[in-house]
């Protein structure tokens, strides 16, 4: 366990950020005390619910900063004591009140039709806000409204589905939020050994792709040919918002194994971080449900890369080793329907499916696929793995590179946040992750997606405007072997023909 304790940690982490975010709570818990005297607080004998949306709509009405922070405090506080339905009555007042004035907006909206100049239109923007946001600001002025905010919109997530009208609610957070936790607020850091043990805690707490099995799986994720990087906010000072786990390695690491296992030698791990020429990104994981829809992990990316390649010039590749999480799920009912699919297999390889199942060699792959993973534990049995290897990759290439539809495309979500960042479609890896898990989203499938730092931006911009996935050419061949193969012959007769061409032609001599 690291020489810190969760007790040590506010202590220790002697941070700037968190000096000045302490210093600013204090200020106004201060200016929140003293507005007490000025603000209209409804009585402590009212019945708790009604007395939250008494402070709601004086909190709105307010002018004075004092009364106006105490109002907060007071709001946030009584909130603190609901639960349940009640607590879900008031989320309910919030998301059904504080609606546009709808004679405002439509007066608005007949003034910029008539004249559609840059005050009509400024004019309309101010009467469609609906006056819910400037209640989630003020309730913002208390010390810890930020926290309570998140934890808020985490809370209206989970009861959505039940009470779809939360939906505006959610959408008013949201949008508050995507600007108060823009990249020019968030900060760097690196996690390891040292940082306190209340971050570290949260860490094993939040990782969400890799478990970690606690303190000593932890400490080998941070050991030296490891590294952390976290995204922290001065408004949840302690709260990572998002991290990325990275092992520095050699090669393109094809397999979960080679980055979660290794030899817990120290000076080995040094070496092997000095030797490294390659950074493998094979976790990342955002940390607060009530930040979901606001990206990070693009800028997280980004900067570690930068920071990697400033701390080790011999770095030379940085890659990803990244689940499929939507592949299984995809294929499965395809598989269920018993018809054939579209498989790009050599001769050879579908002589040795059908054998692997056990059918005629003349057998449709599809089938033979189907009955080859139906089979219990197929992955552990070398000959029906490795039957199954061609038509499975072929298949999850297919998958990452299909488009749902103009708009949203790949149809996997890690592949759209990778290739939305730039990043190229390099390499797929068999049984790179038998776990139970890994077998249950992609049947071991796991993905190298490669970030070229000179051409990050190409990538994006060509997927984000045409949809392009780029990709190796190892991904071309998964695509369409038989193709490659045909082109690949047809180049080869091409060049014997201009040999033979180049042959026959008489040489001119000296004098011509």
């Amino acid at each position: 366990m690291p020489d810190t304790t969760p007790d040590q940690a506010d202590a220790e982490a002697d941070l700037p950020g968190r000096r000045a975010r302490g210093w600013l709570e204090r200020l106004w818990a201060t200016v929140a005390e003293r507005g007490r005297t000025f603000a209209a607080m409804p009585s402590r004998a009212m019945d708790p619910l009604d007395r939250i949306k008494v402070l709601a709509d004086g909190l709105l009405s307010e002018r004075g900063e004092a009364s106006g922070a105490a109002l907060a405090r007071e709001l946030l506080d009584v909130l603190e004591t609901l639960s349940g339905d009640r607590r879900e009555q008031f989320l309910l007042f919030l998301a059904e009140g504080f609606q546009p004035d709808p004679d405002r907006l439509a007066s608005a909206a007949r003034a910029y039709l008539a004249e559609p100049s840059p005050d009509a239109a400024a004019a309309l923007a101010r009467a469609a806000e609906p006056p819910r946001q400037e209640l989630l600001r003020r309730m913002n002025m208390a010390a810890g409204g930020t926290q309570a905010l998140v934890r808020l919109r985490q809370e209206v997530g989970g009861r959505l589905r039940a009470r779809p009208v939360l939906s505006l609610l959610d959408a008013d957070l949201r949008s508050l939020f995507v600007s108060w936790f823009n990249r020019g607020f968030l900060e760097l850091k690196q996690i390891d050994w040292q940082t306190p043990a209340a971050i570290l805690e949260k860490l094993i707490a939040y990782e969400a792709v890799h478990e970690i099995h606690g303190w000593e799986d932890l400490r080998r994720r941070l050991a030296p040919d490891r590294r952390c990087f976290a995204f922290f906010h001065p408004a949840l000072p302690g709260e990572p918002l998002i991290f990325v786990e990275v092992a520095l390695v050699q090669g393109l690491a094809g397999s979960l194994g080679a980055v979660l296992e290794g030899d817990a030698d120290e000076p080995a791990q040094r070496r092997r971080a000095a030797e490294a020429d390659t950074a493998v990104f094979y976790s990342i994981s955002n940390c607060q449900d009530g930040l979901r829809g606001i990206s990070f992990g693009n800028f997280l990316i980004k900067q570690v890369v930068e920071d990697l390649r400033a701390d080790l010039p011999g770095l030379r590749r940085f890659a990803t080793l990244s689940p499929a999480p939507g592949f299984r799920a995809w294929l499965e009912p395809q598989l269920a329907l018993d018809a054939p699919l579209q498989l790009h297999l050599s001769p050879g390889e579908r002589s040795a499916l059908a054998a692997a199942a056990g059918m005629a060699p003349d057998a449709d792959s599809g089938a033979a696929l189907r009955k080859v993973l139906g089979l219990e534990h197929w992955e552990a049995d070398a000959a029906l793995s490795e039957a199954a290897r061609p038509a499975l990759l072929g298949l999850c290439a297919v998958y990452l590179t299909r488009a749902v539809s103009a708009e949203e495309r790949p149809i996997d979500a890690v592949a759209r946040f990778h290739l939305g960042n730039g990043a190229r479609l390099e390499r797929l890896n068999w049984l790179a992750n038998p776990q139970p898990k890994g077998l249950l989203e992609s049947w071991g499938v796991m993905v190298n997606y490669l970030y070229d730092p000179g051409m990050i931006e190409a990538n994006h911009e060509a997927f984000v405007r045409k949809g392009h996935v780029a990709r190796s050419r190892a991904i071309d061949a998964l695509l369409a072997p038989s193709s490659q193969e045909e082109a690949r012959a047809d180049r080869r007769a091409r060049r014997a023909q201009r040999l033979a061409r180049a042959a026959q032609s008489p040489r001119p001599s000296p004098s011509q």
